[in-house]
């Protein structure tokens, strides 16, 4: 039954999976689930192991957490977007913890990281396609370093407001301000 509901999705969403045996597509199959996530739900509080997640509605925030409970988001994932960060058994260099929290209402698939690891132990495409889509985050992540350190917050939120408008179609945007400097890393 979770190959019959999986195996579509990833058909469309990895480019590797027509290359992989039957076994570990059903593998893979066999060890994902679809969970749901209400808006402001932690859904990934950085010490416990979560997986890959593939969001399919919604969107997620990932951030870090300082001592001092300062957030900085590191990007945010909307539908049709992956999050490999916090499946620390997928990649195992990523050295420190994320968190990860529902936006607004969420659907994601989770594959379980383990599962998801020994099957890339034997397949380079998969490792491939993880460290492709890890240095694409990396690279996110990257320009919010550059914008905190290097730009003023007026600069800051004034790419927030355009990114933001053009993300969702409107002129109109409906966030509190806390929202908006947790985004802008000057919470």
């Amino acid at each position: 039954m979770a190959r019959a509901m999986f195996e579509p999705i990833f058909k469309n969403i990895f480019p590797f999976w027509n290359e992989i045996s039957e076994t570990d597509r059903n593998y893979i199959c066999q060890n994902t689930y679809a969970l749901t996530y209400r808006k402001g739900t932690t859904v990934h509080n950085g010490n416990e192991f979560s997986g890959v997640f593939f969001v399919r509605k919604g969107s997620l925030r990932v951030y870090i957490l300082s001592e001092e409970g300062k957030e900085i988001t590191l990007y945010r994932l909307h539908e049709g977007n992956f999050c490999m960060l916090s499946a620390s058994c997928v990649l195992q260099t990523v050295t420190f913890d994320v968190f990860v929290d529902a936006e607004e209402d969420c659907e994601c698939y989770v594959v379980d990281g383990g599962a998801y690891s020994s099957v890339a132990e034997n397949n380079p495409n998969i490792k491939i396609f993880t460290l492709e889509t890890a240095i694409s985050r990396f690279s996110d992540v990257m320009w919010v370093m550059q914008q905190i350190l290097f730009m003023s917050i007026d600069k800051r939120l004034a790419i927030f407001l355009i990114d933001e408008s053009a993300r969702i179609g409107s002129d109109r945007i409906e966030l509190t301000h806390e929202q908006i400097a947790k985004y802008i890393g000057s919470a």
